[in-house]
């Protein structure tokens, strides 16, 4: 018997810990990540969903499917690392949305570092200083060697050709297959540019999800 082909799916908001209790995040929900992972396993695959833990979307569901949380970037960086047979993935869609920046620090107004597990709320005010955190998907070529690539780019200033602009820089500077480009700059629905400048639409997530499978589809020896 044929063994299905396997899959990554990253979805959901990261987050940033200020303290033990408090964190910065995102608006991402994982609705897209989940749903795109259970089209790929009604097309035939088997799929690694890694889900942030602060999504408020429900979990993917299906027989062929293993699923993991994860936190920060750094948290999915190790699962994805610790991940066994890594070369037999075929295709990896990075749609998580993390964390830009991570807290260096925490501060009182006067300057004078914070680090209580618990910061107190009875402070006049607080100063916390951030610093880029790790990118993740310049790293996914080398985790899964023999794995195309999908990346997302969320863009909120500008229209749609400065939205696709950045989605060709993003394209080549991570050498991926494809790059998903959405939000207000972009305009309504998703486009899927490709490295050749090619860019094919879809108006709704179901739309995306299925152009996305049967892409990936294609990329399966005959």
């Amino acid at each position: 018997m044929t063994p299905r082909p396997r899959a990554v799916v990253t979805c959901g908001p990261g987050l940033a810990p200020i303290d033990a209790v408090r964190r910065i995040t995102n608006f991402s929900t994982s609705e897209l990540g989940v749903r795109l992972t259970e089209c790929l396993l009604e097309h035939g695959w088997d799929v690694l969903c890694f889900k942030g833990t602060s999504s408020t979307y429900r979990h993917p569901e299906g027989n062929a499917l293993t699923l993991r949380e994860f936190s920060t970037n750094t948290s999915l960086h190790a699962l994805l690392s610790d991940e066994e047979e890594r070369e037999s993935v075929s295709v990896v869609f990075h749609a998580a949305a993390l964390s830009d920046y991570e807290v260096a620090s925490v501060q009182t107004l006067d300057g004078e570092p914070l680090h209580a597990r618990k910061i107190s709320s009875r402070l006049p005010g607080l100063q916390i200083i951030l610093q880029p955190a790790p990118k993740l998907l310049p790293e996914l070529s080398a985790l899964f060697p023999n794995a195309r690539i999908v990346g997302w780019k969320f863009e909120l200033e500008g229209d749609r050709f400065s939205a696709l602009e950045r989605a060709k820089q993003q394209l080549l500077e991570n050498d991926s297959a494809l790059c998903v480009v959405n939000g207000s700059a972009f305009g309504e629905g998703f486009g899927i540019l490709d490295p050749q400048g090619a860019c094919q639409t879809a108006l709704t997530r179901g739309e995306l999800c299925n152009l996305l499978a049967v892409w990936a589809g294609r990329l399966l020896p005959l």
